[in-house]
């Protein structure tokens, strides 16, 4: 029997063994199905390259209704943007749970709606209602459409030996965004008011559309971005290993040479987690052709996004190596991310 996971995602192993081999009637038309690692599916309409990625409508009413509904809007887009794509699209189930009032439903949707027309994406169909059983944070579903030429979309199956890896923003924003979001009193008492008011400010990083739209529009494949992961759960440890996994390849990285936000460090330190294996939505792991790495750095850092060439894909032999203080050793996807825990823990002591 196939171990499932404590908590979160499923692992890669239980996504081998039992989702991949059942992806029911074979098409032609799908020119990227699923796959451990790779964000999006691309199918071909027509002539033109169209792309699909689904999420949970996650909302967290502790958020604030404005930042949670901003943030289940940004989830998907950010996954839906790996592809290279614009996202286009929208199609929208909402479950939502019977203590939800008219007025927060409101509140939501007003800003769903805000999010989505200052993207350029158009609600197209959805399914509302409210239901027994139905609990946040998962109210919901969510499928996301992007379109584009052809040869306008980006794949790990595009990556070669030799792209370099550019990381944006660093590890754990998505862990540091909600816990300087849940716990704003407790960092104000521990780093001070100034540090805690800053640290707030990293819950709007969680997002990798502006950082997928900008590293795409230097070039893609042959001449720049050959592939893009949003570094979602298990953070950069793991979105790396699946970004080479899906290549087919091996990688290289150096943790020394990854950027960092202000404020990461000590949060994750305080709440005693790995920031480098910690979820991180709005972290965008990006492959290129080498001679675009720099042109990309320069044109995310224009948009003050913090950017770093942090490594490379290899030829598959060389496997995965994470190079720490100069010392290389291998680079192990963590499984299980730490934050779920830390974060539950965290509400369960009534902090």
């Amino acid at each position: 029997m196939t171990e499932m996971p404590e908590i979160g995602k499923i692992s890669p192993d239980v996504f081998e063994k039992m989702i991949l081999p059942f992806l029911g009637a074979a098409d032609k038309s799908v020119l990227v199905g699923p796959q451990n690692g790779v964000d999006v599916g691309i199918i071909e309409i027509g002539g033109k390259a169209v792309s699909f990625t689904t999420d949970p409508v996650f909302i967290v009413p502790e958020y604030g209704w404005e930042r949670a509904a901003w943030f289940a809007i940004h989830i998907i887009a950010s996954d839906s943007a790996t592809s290279g794509l614009r996202p286009r699209y929208l199609s929208i189930d909402l479950n939502l749970p019977m203590e939800m009032t008219g007025a927060q439903l409101e509140t939501v949707w007003q800003t769903m709606h805000n999010e989505c027309r200052k993207l350029g994406i158009a609600v197209v169909t959805g399914h509302t209602g409210r239901y027994e059983n139905c609990h946040y944070p998962m109210v919901g579903g969510a499928t996301m459409v992007g379109t584009g030429e052809l040869d306008r979309y980006v794949t790990p199956g595009l990556a070669r030996p030799g792209d370099k890896i550019i990381i944006t923003k660093g590890p754990a924003i998505e862990a540091s965004g909600i816990f300087s979001t849940m716990f704003p009193q407790l960092l104000e008492k521990e780093f001070g008011a100034d540090f805690s008011r800053k640290a707030q400010e990293i819950f709007f990083k969680m997002s990798v559309v502006e950082d997928a739209m900008t590293a795409v529009s230097v070039g893609i494949r042959d001449n720049g971005v050959t592939a893009m992961h949003d570094a979602t759960e298990c953070g950069i440890w793991g979105g790396l290993f699946e970004i080479a996994q899906a290549a087919g390849l091996g990688v290289t990285v150096e943790k020394e040479s990854i950027v960092v936000e202000d404020g990461v460090k000590e949060i994750c330190n305080y709440f005693g987690i790995d920031p480098y294996a910690s979820i991180s939505e709005g972290t965008l792991i990006i492959a290129c052709r080498p001679h675009k790495a720099q042109d990309i750095v320069k044109a995310l850092n224009k948009k003050d996004i913090k950017a770093s060439i942090a490594g490379e894909l290899t030829e598959p032999s060389r496997g995965m190596i994470l190079v720490k203080d100069g010392k290389p050793g291998p680079l192990t996807h963590p499984v299980v991310d730490p934050f779920w825990r830390a974060f539950y823990d965290a509400l369960a002591r009534g902090i």
